[in-house]
């Protein structure tokens, strides 16, 4: 009966870590965004030890096709197999590193309550972390890229080109983070940044995944830009992001 009672708890699922720290002498607990049960936290036994099968395949921003059993408090894992691995690239630049750690984190927060999005939260970060390993573009522009569309999948889209309060047709010259992006005249709060018109440009081209011209962005605007994301992204997120501060901005 027990057997069968184990058996009949147990699933696959594909997942990436976001998290890990130890237990005991040789566990560890792992927070998973897995593809189909949103967050799940689960301890990995033995997994410290160097004999582990499965020890490499469930670090951080790893992607693994994994067996785990459902229990009151933690689900077990009991089998990894690797599918995307992306932590020893990453891992090994502290630039790629650290916007890592800052896609991991926003995604836990992201995902630690409402489960419905994971799917798509998910596929945002498997993606994300897929080209910052592979330096399809500066890390810093994959990170804003994926901050913003993590936030317009959680519910929280910002406009760049009609005004987000009242919808009058942009292009418009303030940002206001409370309101959800660029915002007209009338409806601009006092002290409201005026960013470039080239910044609005490369936001709306972070947020659709227009590489072309974001890649062609300078500098000045890219940092402008990022500044930007992190007020909207705490501002809807309600709490500082502490691993964006160690991200390096040029």
């Amino acid at each position: 009966m027990a057997q069968q009672s184990f058996a009949s708890r147990a699933y696959r699922d594909d997942a990436v870590v976001l998290r890990t720290h130890k237990l005991g002498e040789a566990d560890r607990i792992i927070t998973l965004l897995t593809k189909h049960h949103g967050q799940v936290r689960a301890v990995a036994k033995g997994v410290r030890r160097t004999s582990s099968r499965f020890g490499a395949r469930l670090e951080p921003f790893m992607v693994a096709d994994l067996q785990l059993v459902s229990g009151r408090t933690l689900d077990i894992v009991t089998q990894a197999v690797a599918k995307g691995a992306y932590g020893g690239s990453i891992a090994a630049d502290y630039a790629r590193y650290t916007v890592a750690a800052a896609m991991t984190e926003t995604a836990e927060k992201l995902t630690d309550v409402d489960g419905e999005a994971g799917t798509a939260q998910y596929n945002l970060l498997v993606g994300a972390l897929a080209a910052l390993s592979r330096d399809e573009h500066a890390a810093g522009l994959i990170l804003d890229s994926y901050l913003l569309r993590a936030l317009a999948t959680g519910g929280w889209a910002p406009s760049f080109t009609a005004c987000a309060r009242c919808g009058m047709p942009g292009p418009h010259t303030a940002f206001a983070a409370a309101l959800g992006g660029m915002v007209c005249a009338g409806c601009r709060p006092p002290g409201s940044p005026a960013p470039a018109p080239e910044t609005v440009t490369l936001l709306a081209a972070l947020l659709t995944g227009d590489w072309a011209t974001a890649d062609a962005s300078l500098p000045l605007h890219r940092k402008e830009a990022a500044g930007l994301v992190a007020a909207y992204l705490q501002w809807h997120l309600e709490r500082v992001l502490k691993s964006l501060k160690h991200v390096e901005r040029s």
